[in-house]
């Protein structure tokens, strides 16, 4: 029986056709990663870091991976590459951003990987995905929820729900 770990997946994009690149990268994480548990609401989000950008749409994704982390970390840079990600700046415009939020409750602090996500808790576009699929998942570290990484968060860029059918966006 082979053994999965449940990892929580950030997807962002800003650039090109956006509800497209995310539909590939879950179709890219499906293959190469493993099962796709549970998969958020699509999420419009203003830039952050680099606020003078285009908005970004943000998806959160559970899978249920073989992978050990930084295997893990090796087959998204290679999803990233394959979907036209070219990392030059940092918080710059780009197709596509797969970021690992949670790998099961693991504390990883290495020097090309870090998890949880050292910046969650400051990431409303990050939480409020994740909010949706995991609302009592505890923060390994802070002990905190989900939900209250959201409520308390400092981060106050607005976050909208948003309709890849109709393109609309809907405040929170």
């Amino acid at each position: 029986m082979l053994v999965t770990t449940n990892a929580y997946l950030l997807l962002g994009t800003n650039m090109g056709d956006r509800v497209a690149l995310l539909s590939r990268a879950r179709s890219e994480i499906s293959h190469e990663i493993g099962t796709l548990r549970r998969i958020s609401s699509i999420y419009e989000t203003d830039a952050w870091g680099n606020e003078e950008q285009p908005s970004y749409l943000n998806q959160v994704v559970l899978a249920a991976t073989p992978l050990q982390p930084l295997q893990l970390l090796e087959k998204i840079n290679g999803i990233e590459k394959r979907l036209g990600r070219i990392r030059v700046n940092k918080w710059e415009s780009r197709l596509i951003d797969i970021d690992i939020l949670y790998y099961a409750n693991q504390v990883i602090d290495q020097a090309t990987l870090q998890v949880p996500h050292p910046h969650l808790a400051n990431r409303r576009f990050a939480l409020a995905p994740l909010q949706e699929i995991a609302p009592g998942f505890i923060h390994p570290v802070s002990g905190k929820t989900t939900t209250e990484l959201l409520n308390y968060t400092s981060d106050k860029l607005a976050v909208r729900l948003f309709n890849p059918d109709t393109n609309e966006q809907h405040e929170l």
